[in-house]
């Protein structure tokens, strides 16, 4: 089903971020921040995490993962209909590994970085994946860039929360 507006991480930057990944998603709990097709936190559950936290603002598309979900028999997955800003200010968990693809055009990166940052939803050198169509140049102590790649105009870098 093709839902206006989503767009799946590229399937050679998916296949880099998990290799980096390797070594810690097993177990992981993880955060699926505009979670779109959820092609990052379906791929994350079935390379081993613990727990995966699916959020996403279109309804067509969460009932779409809800379904994915269901024929998957997907346990220990949680998808929620909401704002991902508006959720992060809320949240109540930790997460280990986050991934972060917002809709390109609304500029989120940021906003996204600085309220899960402050929000206190990262375990301690917890890993974040953010991917833009632009340059990524992200500015806040408590993040560091430790990869970082690129397929065709898509940007995308992992950071540890410090």
């Amino acid at each position: 089903m093709s839902i206006s507006g989503l767009r799946p991480t590229p399937d050679r930057a998916r296949e880099t971020l998990f290799n980096w990944l390797s070594p810690y998603i097993e177990g992981a709990d993880c955060l699926d921040l505009f979670a779109g097709t959820g092609a990052l936190g379906f791929e994350a559950m079935s390379r081993g995490a613990a727990s995966v936290v699916m959020v996403e603002r279109n309804k067509q598309a969460v009932n779409n993962l809800k379904l994915q979900a269901d024929k998957l028999g997907a346990v220990g997955l949680e998808i929620f209909c909401s704002d991902s800003i508006n959720w992060l200010g809320g949240c109540r968990k930790t997460f280990d590994i986050v991934f972060i693809d917002p809709p390109y055009q609304d500029r989120l990166l940021h906003r996204s970085l600085e309220k899960l940052v402050a929000g206190g939803c990262l375990k301690d050198m917890a890993l974040i994946y953010v991917e833009s169509d632009k340059e990524i140049d992200i500015e806040n102590e408590h993040l560091e860039m430790i990869k970082s790649g690129n397929v065709g105009k898509v940007m995308f870098q992992l950071l540890s929360f410090k």
